[in-house]
């Protein structure tokens, strides 16, 4: 179904590019839409606005994207014009209606929660979600806070960063957010920081219900709510981890090869993409079972 984006945004002509059809907000001709919310973190903000825009296109239904960030805080690797013209402040999310909001990751994770520069807003956003009964599908570094807030459970650091793709298991199938998921899931993870299990089978009011022997938690729900917190990136493109990797080359950090992504694990040769149909299906499910979905 198409996706609405604010007119302008750079995303359109690169999903038209896909064949995927978009349309900027002005073409919205009837209110039979889903309004989802984007509270975008991350500093690649173009690449992450694409990449969410392209994994809700395959709703059933019509998908607005509203992009949101975060009040008070300036990013540095966006223009503000680009912010001024596209988002919308997050202190203004009452008025936007909202069938559903989506919270990214962020490059904060080595910081204390509440050393973040933006920590109080966040919660008054993540408090206002429950105030209003908007699902949220937190991902990454916000599943983390999200579990932090809501239910007091902490991060940790890991001894090596978790990168690559990693095959998971479903541990459960009686949640409709995983209906015709395989029972493999391939999953991105770029993250030096994790959940421990035992905290999440400890709280009587969450489950984890995709899993990696490697890479852990990935899908942790809320038993009687409508919270999903998702710890890695099924959404994104191909070349994600690529580019990470060789721009941390380049800095000459100490950075291994992303698992199980490279073709004969030679990064001379493009990435194999394994999680794109999940990823694909997880979305939709989350609109269609989870959001208030007119």
């Amino acid at each position: 179904m198409p996706i609405y984006l604010p007119k302008g945004l750079p995303a359109i002509d690169l999903l038209k590019e896909e064949n995927i059809t978009t349309y900027s907000y002005r073409e919205i001709k009837d209110s039979d839409f889903t309004n989802i919310g984007l509270l975008n973190l991350m500093p690649t903000k173009k690449e992450t606005e694409r990449d969410i825009a392209r994994v809700l296109s395959a709703s059933e239904t019509d998908i607005k994207l509203t992009l949101i960030h975060i009040h008070g805080h300036t990013p540095r690797n966006t223009p503000v014009e680009y912010i001024e013209r596209f988002y919308t402040d997050s202190s203004d999310i009452e008025t936007l209606s909202l069938d559903g909001l989506i919270i990214t990751g962020a490059p904060v994770e080595m910081i204390g929660f509440e050393e973040v520069g933006y920590w109080n807003e966040l919660t008054k956003v993540i408090d206002n979600t429950r105030n209003n009964d908007i699902p949220v599908l937190y991902i990454c570094w916000a599943a983390q806070a999200g579990l932090y807030y809501n239910h007091g459970i902490n991060k940790y650091v890991l001894p090596k960063k978790m990168f690559g793709i990693f095959p998971h298991r479903l541990k459960t199938n009686k949640y409709p957010i995983t209906t015709g998921c395989d029972d493999v899931i391939n999953i991105p993870h770029s993250r030096h920081t994790a959940i421990s299990p035992n905290d999440i089978d400890a709280n009587c009011e969450l489950e984890t219900i995709i899993q990696s022997q490697e890479a852990g938690p990935y899908m942790i729900v809320e038993k009687n709510g409508k919270n999903i917190y998702v710890t890695g990136h099924i959404e994104y493109s191909a070349d994600t981890l690529d580019k990470e990797y060789k721009r941390d080359l380049g800095k000459g950090l100490d950075i291994d090869m992303p698992k199980n992504y490279y073709k004969d694990n030679n990064p001379q040769l493009a990435p194999v993409v394994s999680w794109r149909a999940n990823g694909r299906t997880i979305f939709c499910n989350w609109i269609k079972y989870y959001t208030k979905t007119k």
